[in-house]
C-alpha cells in the first residue's frame, strides 16, 4: 500500500515538491499502460484500470527493487533469476549464488557493494544474515548506486516509491519494535561505511511486513520474497479479479475476469479457501479487515468450510450454529448435534494428527500415510465433504503418495480434492488449474490416456489465464496437452478403449 504522503526530497526540492514530481511520474507511466492511481473509498490509494483488460491479460509487471531466496545458506535459488539449477556459489562472499556468467553479471554492480560488506564479517556474524536482513541490504544498496546514478532509475523502479509505502509502524506492538530495533543495527554493522538512520530502517522492516510479496515458482512453490513497488499499490480482495504470479522474480498481475475502465484492480494477498475468521486473522499483518463482498455476507459459506456433517449420515446436509443452544443443527435437515460431541471427535483427530505430523516430519512417509488415512475415515464421518479440513487432510495424503511413488492412490487423492477445489476457489485460480495438471500428470503415467487429455485440458484452460502462455512451464504443459491429444487420437483409430 502507497501512503498517501510522506518521501524525501530530491534535488533541492521540498518533501512536498519530491512527492509531486514522483508521484506524477508515475502516473504518466501507468496511463500509458491503461492504468492510474487512484483514491478508492475505505482503502486509501489504489490501482484503477483506465482501459478494459481481458482475462489473462497482463495487467501489470514489475521487476523487484530488492529481492532474494528464502535460503541463502544451502543455495535454493539464483540471486538474479530465481533459477534453482545448476547454482555455483560466489567465491569471495559465500552467500550469493548465480546459476551461471550472465545472472552474475546482472548482479554485479550490486553484488560487488554487497559481496565487501558480507566478507568483512566473522563467520558467526554472518549467520545472522536472515533473508529479511539480506533484502534490506540489498534495498540499501541499491538506493545508494541509484542516486549516484551508478544504475538506472525509473517512475516504476526507484526508492521514493519504497519510501511512500505505508509501514503502519505506530501499529506494530512493542515486542516487535524491538526485534526490528535489533535487525536495524546488525544492519548498521553490515554496512559501516554508509550513514544510516536506524528509524528509517526499522520502517523500512514493518514495510517489508505489510508490503512484500513471496516470489513463488509456477507451482506456487515459495522460492524467496521481493519488493514490488508499484505492484504493493494494488488492495486486496477475497474475491480478486486479478492475480499475482512469478516468471523468475519478475512479478505478472494478471485479469482473472473482464475488467473494464474505472474498475478498481484486486489481487488476494492470502490463501482465500477459508473461513471469514481464519481469512481476517491472517489479513492482520497488513492493519485492515476486509469488507469485500465476501467478507460481508453471512456465515452459511463458513459453516460449509468448517464443514461438520449432519449427523444421520444419508443427510448431505452440513451444521450451522444452533443460536442460544450449545448445539449445531443441519441447514438441510435439522437434526441437531451436540457441541461437546462435535469437539470429543475434534480433540481425537487432533492428537492423531500430531502423531502423523510428528511421523512426517521425521521423514517417515509410509507410517505417516497410515496414520492419515486413518484421520481421514474419522474425518469422513464427522466433517461435510467440502470441509477444508479434509481437503487439507487428503491433500496431505497426496504429496505422501506422490513421495512413495504410489501413483494410483496419488490419483485417488487428486481426484478426491478437484470438486472441494472447484467449490472454494473461483473458476480461473490457479490452485485449480494446478490440481488439474497434477491429476492429469499422474493419469498419464498410469495410462489412462482419455481421462489425462480431460484434466490437462481444464489444466490449460485455467493456467493460460493466470499463467500466460509463453513460459517454460507452459511450454512443457501445453507439450503434454498435444502428446495426449495425439495419443487419444491414434487410440481412436486403431480402436483400442481405455480402462480406468
Amino acid at each position: 500500500m502507497i501512503s498517501q504522503a510522506s518521501g524525501e526530497a530530491s534535488g533541492g526540492a521540498s518533501p512536498r515538491q519530491g512527492m509531486a514530481a514522483w508521484a506524477e511520474q508515475l502516473q504518466r507511466e501507468l496511463a500509458g499502460r491503461g492504468l492510474a492511481v487512484a483514491s478508492v473509498p475505505g482503502k486509501g490509494r489504489g490501482l484503477v484500470a483506465s482501459r478494459s483488460f481481458f482475462p489473462g491479460e497482463v495487467i501489470i509487471c514489475q521487476e523487484p527493487y530488492a529481492s532474494t531466496p528464502n535460503r541463502i545458506s544451502v543455495g535454493s535459488s539464483c540471486d538474479h533469476c530465481f533459477a534453482s539449477g545448476n547454482l555455483r556459489k560466489c567465491s569471495v562472499c559465500r552467500v550469493a549464488w548465480y546459476c551461471g556468467s550472465v545472472c552474475q553479471k546482472e548482479e554485479w554492480k550490486l553484488h560487488q557493494l554487497e559481496c565487501q560488506a558480507i566478507s568483512a564479517l566473522t563467520e558467526e556474524r554472518k549467520k545472522m544474515l536472515t533473508p529479511t536482513i539480506r533484502l534490506t541490504v540489498k534495498l540499501i544498496l541499491r538506493r545508494k548506486l541509484q542516486s549516484e546514478k551508478a544504475i538506472p532509475s525509473s517512475a516504476t523502479d526507484n526508492y521514493d516509491l519504497v519510501d511512500a509505502l505505508e509501514s503502519h509502524i505506530s501499529k506494530v506492538e512493542d515486542n516487535q519494535l524491538v526485534l526490528y530495533a535489533q535487525m536495524a543495527n546488525l544492519v548498521q554493522l553490515i554496512l559501516p561505511s554508509i550513514e544510516l538512520d536506524l528509524k528509517e530502517i526499522a520502517h523500512t522492516f514493518s514495510k517489508f511486513a505489510c508490503n512484500a510479496h513471496t516470489i513463488c515458482d509456477p507451482e506456487l512453490r515459495p522460492l524467496g520474497t521481493g519488493l514490488f513497488p508499484a505492484i504493493s499499490i494494488i488492495n486486496h480482495s477475497c474475491v480478486p479479479n486479478a492475480v499475482l504470479l512469478f516468471e523468475g522474480r519478475t512479478a505478472y498481475v494478471r485479469a482473472l475476469q473482464p475488467l473494464s475502465s474505472n474498475t478498481e484492480v484486486s489481487i488476494s494477498y492470502i490463501e482465500t479457501a477459508a473461513t471469514t475468521l481464519k481469512r481476517h486473522n491472517d489479513l492482520k499483518q497488513y492493519f485492515f479487515t476486509c469488507t469485500c463482498t465476501r467478507c460481508i455476507k453471512d456465515s452459511e459459506e463458513d459453516a460449509l468450510l468448517e464443514g461438520y456433517r449432519c449427523k444421520d449420515q444419508k443427510c448431505d446436509g452440513f451444521l450451522l450454529p444452533d443460536s442460544g443452544k450449545k448445539a449445531y443443527a443441519c441447514q438441510k435437515c435439522s437434526i441437531s448435534r451436540d457441541e461437546e460431541e462435535v469437539k470429543k471427535v475434534s480433540s481425537e483427530i487432533l492428537l492423531l494428527s500430531d502423531k502423523a505430523s510428528s511421523l512426517l516430519s521425521s521423514g517417515n512417509n509410509s507410517e505417516a500415510g497410515s496414520v492419515y488415512k486413518i484421520i481421514e475415515q474419522l474425518e469422513q464421518q464427522h466433517y461435510h465433504s467440502f470441509s477444508i479440513t479434509l481437503l487439507h487432510t487428503r491433500e496431505t495424503l497426496l504429496k505422501i503418495y506422490m513421495e512413495l511413488q504410489d501413483w494410483q492412490t496419488a490419483l485417488m487423492y487428486c481426484r478426491m480434492t478437484i470438486p472441494v477445489y472447484e467449490r472454494v476457489y473461483p473458476p480461473f485460480h490457479p490452485m485449480v488449474g494446478l490440481q488439474f495438471y497434477t491429476c492429469g500428470k499422474l493419469e498419464w503415467l498410469l495410462e489412462y490416456t482419455e481421462d489425462a487429455l480431460k484434466s490437462l485440458t481444464r489444466a490449460a484452460d485455467v493456467l493460460r489465464i493466470t499463467h500466460g502462455t509463453q513460459s517454460q512451464f507452459m511450454k512443457e504443459l501445453f507439450g503434454k496437452l498435444e502428446e495426449a491429444r495425439a495419443e487419444v487420437s491414434f487410440r481412436l483409430s486403431s480402436g483400442d478403449e481405455q480402462i480406468s
